[in-house]
């Protein structure tokens, strides 16, 4: 029996919720989100709140706690968003919007251009701060992911994009 599962999903005010047969549509004041059910789940709308219902068999409880969390996911995100912060640590590192993409410079030999996917604005307050905001909170960590990999922080010195509060252990240095 899923714990998770059983808990009820709250559709604050303005959020609306239509179950088909194969899948859930959550529309908000920030947008629309769509989310396709795995065989042996359903999902039942009871006034204000959704639940997850499921049958037997070998791992539909664990979907169906999945399912319960991705639900709440959508809810919070057509209602507030979600956003991810990065930092760019090192000289001359600088990040800018230009249009529909991403201009980095992080030392290499060449500026870098990273598209903006749909769904997803991408702010930068400063030179060296970059926002990464959406509906989607898979997508925004995605989005959020691909760019920290495009110069991860390096051991030593921790230059590179990193999250905002990110902890990197540095190593020792060579010795003489």
């Amino acid at each position: 029996m899923s714990r998770v599962a059983k808990a009820l999903i709250d559709l604050p005010q303005g959020v609306t919720a239509t179950v088909a047969a194969d899948q859930v549509t959550v529309k908000g004041a920030k947008g629309t989100l769509t989310l396709p059910l795995k065989h042996g789940i359903r999902v039942v709308q009871e006034e204000k709140k959704l639940a997850v219902k499921y049958g037997e068999g070998d791992g539909v409880a664990m979907l169906a706690g999945a399912t319960r969390a991705h639900l709440a996911n959508m809810v919070l995100g057509v209602t507030k968003g979600y956003e991810r912060k990065l930092e760019l640590v090192g000289v001359g590192y600088r990040a800018q919007v230009q249009g529909k993409a991403l201009n980095l410079t992080l030392g290499f030999s060449h500026p870098v251009n990273f598209p903006i996917p749909e769904g997803i604005t991408i702010e930068t307050p400063s030179q060296t701060e970059i926002i990464v905001r959406g509906v989607d909170r898979q997508k925004v960590g995605q989005v959020a992911a691909e760019v920290r990999n495009i110069r991860p922080p390096e051991p030593y010195k921790g230059k590179g994009v990193r999250y905002a509060g990110e902890q990197i252990t540095l190593k020792e240095g060579k010795k003489k």
